[in-house]
């Protein structure tokens, strides 16, 4: 994984060709009469880090600064003003397929993809040919802290805690330094690094896990981080349950966008029902049909689709916390092989 990913571009008809023969004989990769053997229950967690600090830090920082944040790493401060819906995100853990790495509502079926999450992410375009993997010599934890903060080995090693089985620097330790920072480029690192582990890897609630550090000290070296966020997903969806069958599709429905067009700013201002229950919220998407679904994020612009990795209809996809199965096969059926 540490060679290009997208080392490779095939002709449409190729692929759909390559497509249809694997959905002939694997159903979609679904094994024949597959029963889930997973539990009847579900546990969720919902508990989230406190982003009132980080979000008062980022609202008093001027458009020059944010501006460094946005061109280094995306579009990652928006997600410190999404507000998690629990009780859709309970609904949609009864429909999620972790065999499949899918959701299944009736005979639609639906898979987060690397696309959606870069389009999504607004990730910088120098970072999209290769994937975040652990090296095989891997910097002491103090060490990746002092490249990204530029501060002391001692103010590290004072910094440092353990929790449980993990290393984790404290959240308020990473606030200070971000305030008293003489060094833009290093404070906007410092910041980044903080919203990955709040906010999308946290831990231990308040701290920083020492493997995020590993991620965004390799952000540098040009990797993507999206198949990392996107094995988040995955294997946080995979302690919940649920699965059945799903056919195949052909309706495709898009937009196209510029690519300045931030989907994450048009959600955060679009207002949003927070009233509707988990139960009517389970009603409605076990009542969706196939007419009402956008079978392709509007927002997304065309561009390659991974769909396969070597002979493998599976992809091995690597998160900074373990690897799970990605099914492009279910990817190209949704995007009907564009």
């Amino acid at each position: 994984m540490a060679n290009d990913f997208i080392d490779k571009v095939e002709d449409n008809a190729l692929v759909r060709i390559w497509s249809e023969k694997m959905q002939l004989e694997k159903k979609d990769s679904l094994a024949k009469d597959y029963v889930s053997e997973l539990w009847d229950y579900i546990r969720i967690s919902v508990t989230q880090n406190s982003l009132q600090e980080l979000s008062e830090i980022w609202d008093q920082w001027d458009d020059e600064t944010k501006q460094l944040i946005y061109s280094n790493y995306g579009d990652l401060p928006y997600l410190l003003s999404i507000k998690v819906d629990e009780r859709l995100f309970r609904a949609l853990a009864q429909y999620w397929n972790p065999a499949y790495s899918c959701f299944t509502f009736a005979n639609v079926d639906l898979v987060p993809t690397v696309e959606e999450y870069t389009a999504l992410l607004h990730c910088p375009r120098l970072q999209v040919d290769k994937a975040y993997s652990k090296a095989a010599y891997v910097p002491a934890f103090w060490k990746k802290l002092m490249s990204i903060t530029g501060m002391s080995e001692q103010w590290i090693m004072t910094s440092i805690k353990q929790k449980g089985e993990c290393k984790c620097i404290p959240w308020r330790n990473l606030r200070d330094l971000i305030l008293a920072h003489p060094d833009e480029k290093k404070k906007v690192d410092v910041f980044a690094l903080s919203i990955y582990g709040l906010v999308i890897f946290p831990r231990a609630l308040g701290h920083v896990d020492e493997v995020v550090s590993d991620l965004v000290d390799r952000l540098g070296k040009g990797v993507t981080h999206v198949p990392a966020i996107l094995v988040k997903t995955f294997r946080s969806l995979n302690a919940c349950r649920r699965a059945s069958e799903g056919e195949l599709v052909d309706k495709v429905s898009y937009r196209v966008f510029s690519q300045h067009y931030s989907p994450l700013k048009e959600i955060v201002a679009t207002p949003r029902r927070d009233d509707i229950s988990k139960e009517n919220w389970i009603a409605i998407l076990q009542n969706l049909k196939e007419d009402e679904v956008d079978w392709r994020a509007p927002w997304l612009i065309p561009y390659g689709i991974l769909y396969r990795c070597g002979s493998f209809d599976w992809v091995p996809l690597l998160g900074i916390w373990g690897a799970v199965g990605y099914a492009p096969l279910l990817v190209l059926r949704q995007y009907n092989s564009r």
